[in-house]
C-alpha cells in the first residue's frame, strides 16, 4: 500500500465511484484512498497456493473462497480492503446490491510484504476485528515458512499461534481445514 498523494479526505461514496471505474485497486481507510502496490512472484505464488488449498478443502461445504479482488468492509466509514484470500461461510452478505463488498468473512488471509507488514499486523487487523463474523486471521510470511494465526475466542479475545517449518500444518477449526506449510510454500525458495 502506498501513501496517498494528498491528505484530502474522501467520502465512502467518492471512493466507491473511483474504485468501480479504476483499472488498479485502491483501499480506503478513514477517508484516505491508497493505491495497492504490485506483488512479488513469491507473494503471488503463496497466495495462489493458499487459495488452491482452501478451495480444494472446502468443496462440498457451505464455505467458499473468494479471490483478492473481493473487497471487505469492516465498518460503513472505516476500512474497505482487499485481503489476499477470504473465506465466507453460509450466505455471503454485501454492503450494497452490487455484491462487490463483503461484510461477513469467516477467514481472512494476508500474505506479508515488507511494505505492508506493519499495517497488516496493526491497524488493518484492528479494523478486521470489528467483523463479528471473522473467526480466523492468518498472516503468511514470504521469506520463511511461517503462518501466524489469530483466532477469535468465545469471550472476543484473540488467541495467537505460530506454525513454522515445512513439515507442520495449521488446522482451522472454523472451516475444518488443514493447511500444510509444504503445500502453501510449494515452489518458494528460501534464502538461508
Amino acid at each position: 500500500m502506498s501513501l496517498p498523494q494528498t491528505q484530502i479526505s474522501h467520502s465512502v461514496e467518492e471512493y466507491l465511484e473511483l474504485e468501480r471505474g479504476a483499472d488498479e485497486r485502491h483501499e480506503y481507510l478513514d477517508g484516505q484512498i491508497y493505491l495497492m502496490a504490485g506483488e512479488s512472484i513469491e507473494h503471488s505464488t503463496i497466495n495462489s497456493n493458499v487459495t488452491t488449498r482452501l478451495n480444494i478443502a472446502l468443496i462440498g461445504t457451505p464455505c467458499q473462497v473468494l479471490s483478492p479482488n473481493m473487497k471487505v468492509r469492516t465498518s460503513p466509514t472505516g476500512l474497505y480492503a482487499y485481503p489476499d484470500a477470504t473465506v465466507v461461510c453460509g450466505e455471503p452478505q454485501f454492503h450494497e446490491d452490487r455484491r462487490d463488498i463483503l461484510v461477513n468473512p469467516t477467514v481472512i488471509v494476508e500474505v506479508l510484504s515488507p511494505s505492508t507488514e506493519g499495517y497488516d499486523r496493526g491497524e488493518k487487523f484492528l479494523r478486521y476485528q470489528q467483523l463479528e463474523s471473522l473467526v480466523d486471521y492468518l498472516l503468511v510470511a514470504q521469506n520463511t515458512p511461517r503462518i501466524e494465526r489469530f483466532t477469535r475466542q468465545a469471550d472476543d479475545r484473540w488467541l495467537y499461534s505460530i506454525t513454522a517449518d515445512l513439515t507442520n500444518s495449521v488446522h482451522l477449526d472454523s472451516i475444518n481445514c488443514n493447511l500444510r506449510l509444504s503445500e502453501i510454500f510449494d515452489r518458494i525458495v528460501f534464502s538461508r
